[in-house]
Protein backbone atom coordinates (compact mmCIF):
# COMPACT_ATOMS: atom_id res chain seq x y z
CA UNK A 1 0.00 0.00 0.00
CA UNK A 2 1.83 3.49 0.58
CA UNK A 3 2.37 5.72 -2.05
CA UNK A 4 3.78 5.42 0.85
CA UNK A 5 2.69 3.03 3.26
CA UNK A 6 1.15 4.56 6.41
CA UNK A 7 -0.13 1.82 9.34
CA UNK A 8 -3.70 0.01 8.01
CA UNK A 9 -6.15 2.15 6.48
CA UNK A 10 -10.18 1.22 6.81
CA UNK A 11 -11.11 -1.94 5.10
CA UNK A 12 -14.43 -0.94 4.15
CA UNK A 13 -12.81 2.17 2.31
CA UNK A 14 -10.00 -0.39 0.33
CA UNK A 15 -9.14 -2.59 -1.97
CA UNK A 16 -9.85 -5.60 -0.72
CA UNK A 17 -7.15 -9.02 -1.22
CA UNK A 18 -7.93 -8.96 -4.51
CA UNK A 19 -7.45 -5.44 -5.52
CA UNK A 20 -11.60 -4.90 -5.58
CA UNK A 21 -12.32 -1.49 -4.70
CA UNK A 22 -14.82 -0.71 -1.60
CA UNK A 23 -17.66 2.09 -1.05
CA UNK A 24 -14.97 4.98 -0.96
CA UNK A 25 -14.21 6.82 -4.63
CA UNK A 26 -11.12 6.70 -6.13
CA UNK A 27 -10.79 10.18 -5.67
CA UNK A 28 -11.35 10.11 -2.11
CA UNK A 29 -8.96 7.18 -1.60
CA UNK A 30 -5.82 7.86 0.49
CA UNK A 31 -2.76 7.39 -2.34
CA UNK A 32 -1.38 3.54 -1.26
CA UNK A 33 -5.13 2.60 -2.03
CA UNK A 34 -5.28 4.07 -5.18
CA UNK A 35 -1.85 2.72 -6.27
CA UNK A 36 -3.34 -0.70 -4.62
CA UNK A 37 -6.81 -0.47 -7.05
CA UNK A 38 -4.01 -0.02 -9.90
CA UNK A 39 -2.18 -3.23 -8.67
CA UNK A 40 0.88 -1.97 -7.25
CA UNK A 41 2.18 -4.31 -5.11
CA UNK A 42 5.39 -2.44 -3.81
CA UNK A 43 4.90 1.09 -2.15
CA UNK A 44 7.96 1.76 -0.45
CA UNK A 45 9.84 4.72 -1.31
CA UNK A 46 12.91 3.46 -2.51
CA UNK A 47 11.65 0.25 -3.76
CA UNK A 48 12.20 -3.54 -3.55
CA UNK A 49 16.18 -2.68 -3.77
CA UNK A 50 16.67 -0.24 -1.14
CA UNK A 51 14.36 -3.16 0.92
CA UNK A 52 16.81 -5.75 0.07
CA UNK A 53 19.79 -3.70 0.79
CA UNK A 54 18.44 -2.93 3.87
CA UNK A 55 17.62 -7.01 5.05
CA UNK A 56 20.70 -7.18 3.97
CA UNK A 57 22.26 -5.02 6.48
CA UNK A 58 19.80 -6.33 8.95
CA UNK A 59 21.55 -9.63 8.77
CA UNK A 60 18.86 -11.74 9.85
CA UNK A 61 19.45 -15.59 10.30
CA UNK A 62 17.38 -18.71 11.34
CA UNK A 63 18.30 -17.69 15.06
CA UNK A 64 16.33 -14.33 15.06
CA UNK A 65 13.29 -13.19 16.33
CA UNK A 66 11.77 -10.62 13.78
CA UNK A 67 9.10 -7.83 14.31
CA UNK A 68 7.23 -5.54 11.67
CA UNK A 69 5.76 -2.75 12.20
CA UNK A 70 2.84 -2.43 9.53
CA UNK A 71 3.46 -5.73 6.97
CA UNK A 72 0.48 -4.08 4.79
CA UNK A 73 0.82 -6.31 1.77
CA UNK A 74 3.19 -8.80 3.13
CA UNK A 75 5.61 -8.15 0.38
CA UNK A 76 8.78 -7.28 2.89
CA UNK A 77 7.24 -10.28 5.20
CA UNK A 78 7.48 -13.22 2.24
CA UNK A 79 11.87 -12.18 1.55
CA UNK A 80 11.72 -12.10 5.11
CA UNK A 81 10.35 -15.26 5.64
CA UNK A 82 12.58 -16.84 2.83
CA UNK A 83 15.29 -16.39 5.57
CA UNK A 84 13.78 -18.75 7.38
CA UNK A 85 14.32 -16.67 11.01
CA UNK A 86 13.21 -18.53 14.21
CA UNK A 87 10.01 -16.32 14.80
CA UNK A 88 8.23 -13.82 12.86
CA UNK A 89 5.44 -11.24 14.24
CA UNK A 90 3.84 -8.66 12.02
CA UNK A 91 1.82 -5.83 13.96
CA UNK A 92 -0.66 -4.75 11.89
CA UNK A 93 -3.21 -1.90 13.00
CA UNK A 94 -6.41 -3.08 10.30
CA UNK A 95 -7.45 -6.34 11.79
CA UNK A 96 -8.64 -7.79 8.30
CA UNK A 97 -5.36 -6.86 6.71
CA UNK A 98 -3.77 -9.02 9.59
CA UNK A 99 -6.22 -12.10 9.01
CA UNK A 100 -5.55 -12.08 5.55
CA UNK A 101 -1.74 -12.02 6.11
CA UNK A 102 -1.96 -14.93 8.80
CA UNK A 103 -4.08 -16.81 6.16
CA UNK A 104 -1.67 -15.94 3.31
CA UNK A 105 1.70 -17.15 5.61
CA UNK A 106 0.01 -19.83 7.70
CA UNK A 107 3.28 -21.58 9.72
CA UNK A 108 3.35 -21.96 13.41
CA UNK A 109 6.68 -19.61 13.71
CA UNK A 110 4.45 -16.59 11.93
CA UNK A 111 2.24 -14.64 13.69
CA UNK A 112 -0.01 -11.22 12.55
CA UNK A 113 -1.68 -9.28 14.99
CA UNK A 114 -4.34 -6.56 15.46
CA UNK A 115 -2.06 -3.80 17.52
CA UNK A 116 -0.44 -0.37 16.92
CA UNK A 117 3.46 -0.09 16.09
CA UNK A 118 3.74 2.41 19.19
CA UNK A 119 2.24 -0.25 21.61
CA UNK A 120 2.30 -3.78 20.55
CA UNK A 121 2.11 -5.53 23.51
CA UNK A 122 4.94 -7.43 23.64
CA UNK A 123 7.46 -8.20 26.37
CA UNK A 124 10.40 -6.46 26.70
CA UNK A 125 13.96 -7.58 25.00
CA UNK A 126 11.81 -9.86 22.92
CA UNK A 127 13.05 -9.22 19.49
CA UNK A 128 16.75 -9.23 18.23
CA UNK A 129 15.13 -7.47 14.63
CA UNK A 130 12.73 -4.99 14.31
CA UNK A 131 12.02 -3.03 11.47
CA UNK A 132 9.22 -0.84 9.01
CA UNK A 133 9.38 0.74 6.29
CA UNK A 134 7.19 3.84 4.83
CA UNK A 135 4.81 4.78 8.19
CA UNK A 136 7.28 6.87 10.20
CA UNK A 137 7.09 9.16 7.64
CA UNK A 138 3.14 9.89 7.74
CA UNK A 139 3.41 10.22 11.84
CA UNK A 140 4.25 13.48 13.49
CA UNK A 141 7.73 13.85 16.06
CA UNK A 142 5.74 12.67 18.89
CA UNK A 143 4.61 9.64 17.62
CA UNK A 144 7.75 8.66 15.53
CA UNK A 145 9.51 9.08 18.88
CA UNK A 146 6.78 6.53 20.97
CA UNK A 147 7.40 3.61 17.72
CA UNK A 148 11.15 4.30 18.19
CA UNK A 149 10.59 3.68 21.61
CA UNK A 150 8.27 1.13 21.12
CA UNK A 151 11.46 -0.51 18.97
CA UNK A 152 13.70 -0.34 21.44
CA UNK A 153 11.44 -2.07 23.97
CA UNK A 154 11.63 -4.74 22.13
CA UNK A 155 14.77 -5.36 21.18
CA UNK A 156 17.85 -7.03 23.43
CA UNK A 157 21.33 -5.33 23.14
CA UNK A 158 22.94 -6.35 19.87
CA UNK A 159 19.19 -6.09 18.49
CA UNK A 160 18.55 -4.09 15.15
CA UNK A 161 16.01 -2.05 13.82
CA UNK A 162 15.91 -1.05 10.40
CA UNK A 163 14.01 1.63 8.83
CA UNK A 164 12.74 2.83 5.29
CA UNK A 165 11.79 5.95 4.98
CA UNK A 166 11.08 9.18 2.75
CA UNK A 167 13.62 11.87 3.29
CA UNK A 168 14.91 15.16 2.73
CA UNK A 169 17.91 16.35 2.11
CA UNK A 170 19.80 18.41 5.13
CA UNK A 171 20.22 21.83 3.12
CA UNK A 172 15.92 21.86 2.34
CA UNK A 173 14.86 24.74 3.37
CA UNK A 174 12.14 25.12 6.18
CA UNK A 175 9.54 26.94 3.72
CA UNK A 176 10.22 24.12 1.08
CA UNK A 177 9.59 21.40 3.53
CA UNK A 178 6.61 22.90 4.10
CA UNK A 179 5.47 23.40 0.48
CA UNK A 180 6.59 19.69 -0.25
CA UNK A 181 4.63 18.12 2.95
CA UNK A 182 1.71 19.96 2.20
CA UNK A 183 0.96 19.27 -1.39
CA UNK A 184 1.76 15.85 -0.54
CA UNK A 185 -0.28 15.38 2.06
CA UNK A 186 -3.17 17.00 0.06
CA UNK A 187 -2.62 14.77 -3.46
CA UNK A 188 -2.50 11.06 -1.21
CA UNK A 189 -4.72 12.33 1.44
CA UNK A 190 -2.63 11.37 4.55
CA UNK A 191 -0.25 13.31 6.21
CA UNK A 192 3.20 13.58 5.69
CA UNK A 193 5.94 14.88 8.04
CA UNK A 194 9.54 13.60 6.34
CA UNK A 195 12.79 14.37 8.29
CA UNK A 196 16.42 15.00 7.17
CA UNK A 197 18.54 12.11 7.25
CA UNK A 198 20.23 13.75 10.39
CA UNK A 199 17.04 14.04 11.94
CA UNK A 200 16.50 10.59 11.21
CA UNK A 201 19.70 9.79 12.37
CA UNK A 202 18.92 11.70 15.13
CA UNK A 203 16.09 9.55 16.34
CA UNK A 204 18.46 6.86 16.71
CA UNK A 205 20.90 8.16 19.02
CA UNK A 206 18.19 9.70 21.27
CA UNK A 207 16.61 5.59 21.99
CA UNK A 208 20.31 4.31 22.37
CA UNK A 209 20.83 2.97 18.93
CA UNK A 210 24.39 3.22 17.16
CA UNK A 211 23.52 3.11 12.91
CA UNK A 212 25.58 0.84 11.57
CA UNK A 213 24.40 1.15 8.00
CA UNK A 214 22.31 3.38 5.76
CA UNK A 215 21.57 4.01 2.18
CA UNK A 216 19.54 6.61 0.00
CA UNK A 217 17.82 6.01 -3.58
CA UNK A 218 15.58 8.46 -5.15
CA UNK A 219 12.02 8.92 -4.91
CA UNK A 220 10.67 6.77 -8.58
CA UNK A 221 7.86 4.93 -7.01
CA UNK A 222 5.92 5.73 -9.99
CA UNK A 223 8.94 6.07 -12.98
CA UNK A 224 8.54 2.94 -15.41
CA UNK A 225 11.69 1.64 -15.03
CA UNK A 226 11.72 1.34 -10.85
CA UNK A 227 7.67 0.02 -11.65
CA UNK A 228 9.35 -2.83 -14.13
CA UNK A 229 11.71 -3.80 -11.55
CA UNK A 230 9.83 -3.76 -8.33
CA UNK A 231 6.85 -5.33 -9.90
CA UNK A 232 8.03 -7.35 -12.77
CA UNK A 233 6.64 -7.50 -16.76
CA UNK A 234 3.38 -9.00 -15.52
CA UNK A 235 2.91 -6.98 -12.66
CA UNK A 236 3.71 -4.03 -14.54
CA UNK A 237 1.78 -5.17 -17.50
CA UNK A 238 -1.40 -5.53 -15.09
CA UNK A 239 -0.77 -2.09 -14.05
CA UNK A 240 -0.77 -0.50 -17.33
CA UNK A 241 -4.36 -2.54 -18.21
CA UNK A 242 -5.91 -1.07 -14.81
CA UNK A 243 -4.44 2.52 -16.13
CA UNK A 244 -5.73 2.22 -19.77
CA UNK A 245 -9.06 0.54 -18.86
CA UNK A 246 -10.30 2.84 -15.31
CA UNK A 247 -9.86 6.96 -16.45
CA UNK A 248 -9.84 7.57 -12.27
CA UNK A 249 -7.30 5.21 -11.44
CA UNK A 250 -5.07 6.48 -14.31
CA UNK A 251 -5.99 10.29 -13.18
CA UNK A 252 -5.07 9.76 -9.25
CA UNK A 253 -2.16 7.70 -10.23
CA UNK A 254 -0.51 10.63 -12.68
CA UNK A 255 -1.18 12.87 -10.42
CA UNK A 256 0.66 12.10 -7.57
CA UNK A 257 3.64 10.89 -10.41
CA UNK A 258 3.69 14.29 -11.38
CA UNK A 259 3.93 16.03 -7.86
CA UNK A 260 6.52 13.50 -7.16
CA UNK A 261 8.27 14.62 -10.19
CA UNK A 262 8.01 18.03 -9.24
CA UNK A 263 10.05 17.69 -6.17
CA UNK A 264 12.42 14.90 -7.17
CA UNK A 265 15.65 17.10 -6.48
CA UNK A 266 14.01 17.61 -2.80
CA UNK A 267 12.84 14.34 -2.27
CA UNK A 268 14.49 10.94 -1.25
CA UNK A 269 13.86 7.64 0.32
CA UNK A 270 16.39 6.69 2.96
CA UNK A 271 16.72 3.45 5.03
CA UNK A 272 19.17 2.83 8.27
CA UNK A 273 19.92 -0.16 10.47
CA UNK A 274 20.32 1.21 14.23
CA UNK A 275 22.08 -1.60 16.83
CA UNK A 276 21.00 -1.42 20.41
CA UNK A 277 24.32 -1.11 22.58
CA UNK A 278 25.72 -3.73 24.61
CA UNK A 279 26.35 -1.90 27.74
Amino acid sequence: MPTIYPAGSPSSHSPNSQGKLGPMSIGKMPGHWALASAGKRVLRPGGLELTNRMLHALRITSEDRVVEFAPGLGVTARIVLERAPSSYCGVEREPKIAEHLQQLFASSSVRFVCGEAQKSGFPDDCASVVYGEAMLSMQGPEQKDRIFAEARRLLGAGGRYGIHELCFPDDTSPSLRHEIQAELSKEIHVGVQILTRTEWAAIFARNGMTITWNAEAPMHLLEPWRVLGDEGFIGGLRIVVNMLTKPMVRHRILAIRRLFRRYEKHLGAIAIVGTVSEN
